[in-house]
Formats: C-alpha cells, structure tokens, sequence
C-alpha cells in the first residue's frame, strides 16, 4: 500500500515587525487635529481662559450671598472691598453678581446665535451648491439680499417692537443676520464637492440628496464650520454688547455685558470699577476665542498655517541673510581674480 501522497507542511514562522521597539499607530484625522491644537500654546492659552471664564459664569453666582438685583442702601458706589469683590453701584447693587449675570447672558446669547447661524448657514449653502440650478438661483438672491440689509439697524428698529417677547427674539434677530457669508463658502466648498467620485456614487446608488449632503458633504465641510462657529460666538458676544450698549438688546432688569457698560461707562472716570470689569472680561472673551479660532483653523487645514507663515514678510534674519549671500559671492570672485 503506497504511501499518502499529501504532506504536511511545516508551519512558517511568523514575521518579526520592521520596527517593534516603535510601532506605526494609525491615526485619523480627528486625532490629528486634536494632537495638532494641543501642540499650539496660543490655543491651549484661548481654552484655558474660556473655561475659567465659563467656569465663572456658570459657577459665580453660587461663590457671592449677593443678588444681581437686590440692592444694598447701606453700600453706594462703594469701591471694591470684602464684602463687594467688584464694588457697588448707585443703587446698590453687587458688580460682581451682575458682571456673572451678565457674562452668563452674553455668552447664553453668543452660543445660541452661532448654533442657529451656522446651522442655517450650512442647510442654505449646502442645498444651493448641490441642487444648482432654479434652487440655486433662488436661494443666492436670497442670501444676496438679506447682505443688503444694514443689519444693525433694522435690528434696532425691530427690537423695540420686540419687546415682551424676551431675549430669545433678540437672539433670533441676531441669528437672522449672521449667516449669509457662511452661507457663501459653504455654497462654494458644496459645488466642489458635488463632482467628487463618492458623492457621484452615493447618486448613483440611490441615496436621496438629503441624505447625500448630511453624510457626504456636510462632513467634508465640518472643519470650516467648526472654525466658523467658533470665531462667531465672539462675533455675537460683541453684537449683543453693542446693541446693549444703545439700549437694542437685553432689557432691564436683566442686564448683560453690554448694559453694564452701557451703564458705567459715563460714571467711569469717578467710579472705574463701574465698567472696567464688564469691559475687561469682554476683551478677555474675544482674544481667548479668537486664539481658539486660530488653532483650530491650523488644527484642521494645516496648508493655511503654512500660506500665512509663507506671506509673512522677510524679518530682518532675511535681509541679514541675503546681505551675507552677496558678500560671500563678491568675495570669491575677489578670490578667482
């Protein structure tokens, strides 16, 4: 009887990895970006300073006995002390419980404006850059002529007429207005993308154009909407302050960062810390969101860190340099001659 004619093969041993002491870890693009914005100190500093700030907000009213509105008749216009961290008002009142109340209204207001504008925003553009066409067309003129509109007074005209309904109608008057150049870009960026090779699939697979820009456009926009919406929240902040500050936004005796400046600002060459505070944390907010809003911008498309790095003017090293370069080219033809 012969032998079988199968044999068993002896089993290869397995490979040793090219470099084991450091492996290659896969890394998506998320981990990317939060790895490159935890590497830039400038918006690390902008997140610190916008978590105290919120901390402060949120958390003040529970560090003071003192109400925003409830006066003290035996403390006017008292400069800073133990008992007023901030001082008092002509009335009375603690500045530090109102500055917390009022950053907490101005920054309430300024999340809630960038939220609705950047989602209007991105249904507008995004339905006109894929539809093209009559859609197209109609939703550019609209978008054309809400950009027409001096924003800031017809929401001074509207506003007052507005006056029970609350700060939400506020809110939504400023939202109504900051959408329109988001729109824009993300009309542009939806157009590019209409002819890359996976939306033509998802097309040509069925799946409703809905469905297409909430899966496949809207993500590939996500890092221009992100950066938007955050630089838009100092935008709103400083909007509300503004019409606050003339007396179009938030309505006493609520107050925000802008009615307390409105309200300091002339007794603050006598009593500074009337408005110095609520002005101080404003500026405060809008650097640390801007330093944010840079970061990210550099996080999620690094090619626009490198185009400003590149049209940065040549410093003086440069001009040192070039001066170096020619003298060095002088002297060795001094040395061939």
């Amino acid at each position: 009887m012969s032998a079988p004619a199968t044999a068993l093969a002896e089993p290869a041993e397995p490979a040793e990895p090219a470099d084991a002491a450091d492996p290659v870890v896969p890394r998506g693009r998320l981990r990317l970006a939060a790895a490159r914005l935890a590497a830039s100190r400038g918006a690390l500093t902008g997140l610190a300073v916008l978590a105290l700030l919120f901390l402060l907000a949120f958390a003040g009213p529970w560090l003071t006995p003192w109400d925003y509105a409830a006066p003290d008749y035996t403390a006017l216009r008292q400069p800073p002390s133990a008992t007023h961290w901030f001082g008092t008002n002509g009335l009375g009142q603690d500045v530090f419980a109102q500055t917390v109340r009022g950053l907490q209204k101005s920054l309430a207001i300024g999340l809630l404006v960038a939220v609705l504008s950047t989602g209007l925003a991105s249904l507008v553009g995004a339905c006109a850059g894929y539809f093209g066409g009559w859609t197209d067309r109609l939703l550019t003129f609209l978008v054309d002529l809400m950009l027409i509109f001096p924003a800031f007074l017809v929401i001074a005209v509207l506003s007052p007429r507005l006056r029970g309904s609350g700060w939400i109608a506020f809110v939504l008057l400023l939202a109504g207005f900051n959408w329109m150049v988001t729109a824009r870009v993300v009309r542009s960026l939806t157009r590019s993308l209409r002819e890359r090779e996976f939306v033509a699939a998802a097309r040509y697979m069925g799946v409703g154009p809905f469905r297409t820009i909430w899966r496949h456009v809207l993500p590939n926009v996500s890092s221009f909407l992100i950066v938007d919406a955050t630089v838009a929240v100092g935008g709103a902040v400083m909007s509300e302050a503004a019409l606050s500050y003339f007396g179009f936004g938030v309505r006493p005796p609520d107050v925000s960062l802008g009615t307390l400046l409105a309200a300091g600002a002339a007794e603050a060459p006598v009593f500074p810390w009337l408005f110095y505070f609520a002005a101080g944390l404003l500026v405060l907010f809008v650097l640390a969101v801007n330093l944010v809003g840079d970061g990210l911008r550099d996080a999620l498309d690094p090619t626009a860190a490198g185009d400003r790095r590149s049209r940065r003017p040549s410093g003086s090293r440069g001009s040192r340099g070039s001066r170096g370069s020619r003298r060095f080219r002088r002297s060795r033809r001094g040395g061939a001659a």
